[in-house]
């Protein structure tokens, strides 16, 4: 099993035809996703052709483009959306995907306006939709469908979840597992927006329910309050052995590191808070993202040799 994604997935691609849009949808269509349509006003009808190789062979896909996302649901029942709108227009794109009817939405545009995300955040909850992103690196279910940036090739498939709000620290962590032959089950990239869609809490029970996931990777980062109540609730609801990377230790006060929900005000949000929630929570801290690898697999291990 896997979370939110698997091999049945059907992927619509909201930007297909645009730089970003095109590059992804084809390195997603060479990992295996069930890509089956995607968007563009003004470009219904018409088809994209992408030139790919998959499995040692060359192969030609054609991808059906529809001027509304109703029109591309209708057409192929796809249940998830990716979206690669420049920033101005995510937040209609977001809502358009919702009102169509999809499940799950990934959100790969930054610099949507707070105002505009907060809108989103309430429209969707009303209807059940799940958001990812935005500001997001997306998710990936290793040998089974990526929906997303996230680079298939350092990912392998195994026991493992993960769930971070750090794109490139994501990869790095990934990276560091599959150098040790640990696998992962589904890897999903939050972002680090203040406003964004699914969280540490939501992801983690999922993880919880997943009878694949062994082991969770948490990766942190300092500004607001998301860890904290993360490692309340690994305390009270989570099983499973999870692993902690917070991102920004020696960040000063008041300086926004990388995301824009990563900064530290009134003293709150600190790497030394978010790191002590976690081991109150007995939830091991790693010094750096590759000690993480080492830590959750000390973990397996460890489950291994008492079963």
């Amino acid at each position: 099993m896997s979370i939110l994604i698997d091999q049945k997935t059907k992927v619509i691609v909201q930007g297909i035809s645009g730089r970003e849009g095109e590059f992804h949808t084809r390195q997603m269509l060479e990992y295996g996703t069930k890509i089956v349509g995607g968007t563009r006003p003004g470009r219904g009808g018409e088809k994209m052709q992408f030139q790919i190789s998959r499995n040692g062979s060359a192969e030609t896909i054609l991808v059906p483009i529809f001027d509304t996302m109703a029109e591309a649901v209708a057409a192929t029942n796809a249940n998830a959306s990716v979206i690669y709108v420049p920033g101005r227009g995510a937040a209609d794109a977001i809502l358009e995907a919702a009102d169509a009817g999809i499940e799950l939405i990934v959100c790969i545009s930054e610099n949507i306006p707070v105002l505009d995300m907060i809108r989103v955040t309430r429209k969707i909850a009303e209807n059940g939709t799940k958001l990812i992103g935005p500001n997001c690196p997306g998710l990936i279910a290793p040998g089974k469908s990526k929906v997303g940036i996230i680079p298939g090739t350092i990912c392998i498939p195994g026991p493992v979840g993960l769930v971070s709000r750090s794109g490139t620290l994501t990869y790095e962590v990934i990276h560091a597992l599959t150098e040790k032959k640990i696998g992962q089950s589904t890897c999903v990239g939050i972002g680090g927006d203040p406003v964004h869609g699914l969280g540490f809490i939501e992801c983690l029970e999922m993880f919880e329910k997943d009878s694949e996931t062994r082991a969770v990777v948490l990766i942190g980062e300092i500004g607001g309050t998301d860890e904290e109540k993360a490692a309340d609730y690994i305390k009270n609801k989570i099983t499973k052995p999870v692993v902690a990377f917070v991102a920004g230790q020696t960040a000063p006060p008041g300086k926004r590191m990388g995301h824009a929900g990563a900064i530290i005000e009134g003293g709150t949000g600190t790497a030394e808070e978010k790191i002590r929630a976690f081991e109150n929570a007995h939830v091991q801290v790693a010094r750096h993202p590759t000690e993480a690898a080492e830590l959750i697999a000390r973990k397996l291990n460890a489950r291994t040799t008492t079963r």
